[in-house]
């Protein structure tokens, strides 16, 4: 079953049309990475799928159910963490996880265990009885993020979570994300953070202009455009680019005390280089491979490369 499935998705303000029949699914236990240049519809679609939005044309069903049918068991199955923090700031970061587990009618036991397994989880034990007023933009997303999981979700919508966050309130947002997922939870991440996709989705979907470009595997998309890969190697003594003549490299290139070797057979590639090293009594000191990035995928898809 998908877990999240949207069909014909359309809205229009005023003369502008934001998406244009967007459909998609995602499957169950599925992480989902959803990008797009900025314009493109990445928003309007997020608020479509989690309720907040109602579309003109188009439905969305969240676990089996018709999110604009039943809004209110649809919502119970999902977890939203915005890209802006949305908690309550004159309350302390405790009394908002109460106060938002109350909504989804966790017993009163259960929230407040709940509750101190979060703020431990969050690096917040020791400010539970603080007011978020006093909390920086990445604490403050801290407590959204435990918001959006009391409940443990069956679906977590994250909008731009780690934008503008310190590099510790980041790594929280991706370990919540990889615990929801070893948990089963279906994660329906939008980045600008195209690498981040990369780490950590199953799936992508590119998204330009309102309209879905292409969905598929990261590996997948990076070689639809280029099949080419290249090879790092550095050997303990310089080596010239003449030494590199084989019909499997391609190309050869300096970078520092490195040499990127250019291929469509990177097999063949690796052991004429690995010939080549003990041939001469040059050892290799590192080598490792690189595939074509999604990042230029992402570029050629959305029609922004140079």
């Amino acid at each position: 079953m998908h877990s999240i499935e949207a069909q014909g998705l359309s809205k229009r303000f005023g003369t502008t049309s934001a998406v244009g029949d967007l459909s998609l699914a995602v499957e169950e236990g599925e992480i989902f990475g959803f990008l797009g240049p900025n314009g493109a519809g990445k928003t309007t679609t997020i608020r479509m799928l989690t309720g907040v939005l109602s579309p003109d044309r188009g439905r969305v069903m969240i676990d089996g159910i018709d999110l604009f049918k039943h809004p209110l068991k649809a919502k119970l199955q999902m977890g939203v963490i915005p890209e802006n923090s949305t908690v309550y700031v004159d309350l302390s970061a405790e009394q908002n996880l109460h106060l938002t587990g109350k909504f989804y009618g966790i017993p009163a036991d259960k929230r407040k265990k709940r509750a101190d397994e979060l703020l431990s989880f969050l690096g917040l034990d020791s400010r539970r009885d603080d007011k978020v007023r006093t909390f920086s933009k990445g604490m403050r997303q801290r407590i959204s993020i435990g918001c959006a999981i009391i409940h443990r979700p069956r679906v977590l919508f994250l909008d731009e979570p780690t934008s503008g966050l310190d590099v510790q309130s980041r790594r929280l947002v991706v370990e919540t994300i990889r615990r929801m997922h070893e948990g089963g939870s279906t994660i329906f991440l939008t980045t600008h953070n195209i690498e981040e996709a990369n780490t950590l989705c199953q799936r992508v979907g590119i998204i330009n202009r309102g309209a879905l470009v292409v969905t598929g595997r990261p590996e997948e998309l990076k070689k639809t455009f280029d099949p080419t890969q290249s090879i790092v190697v550095s050997f303990a003594r310089a080596i010239p680019a003449a030494f590199f003549d084989s019909p499997s490299i391609l190309k050869a290139e300096v970078e520092g005390d490195k040499w990127r070797l250019f291929t469509d057979d990177p097999d063949a590639a690796i052991k004429y280089v690995t010939r080549l090293a003990t041939g001469h009594d040059n050892p290799i000191t590192s080598l490792h491979t690189s595939g074509p990035s999604l990042e230029e995928a992402f570029l050629r898809l959305t029609g922004e490369a140079g």
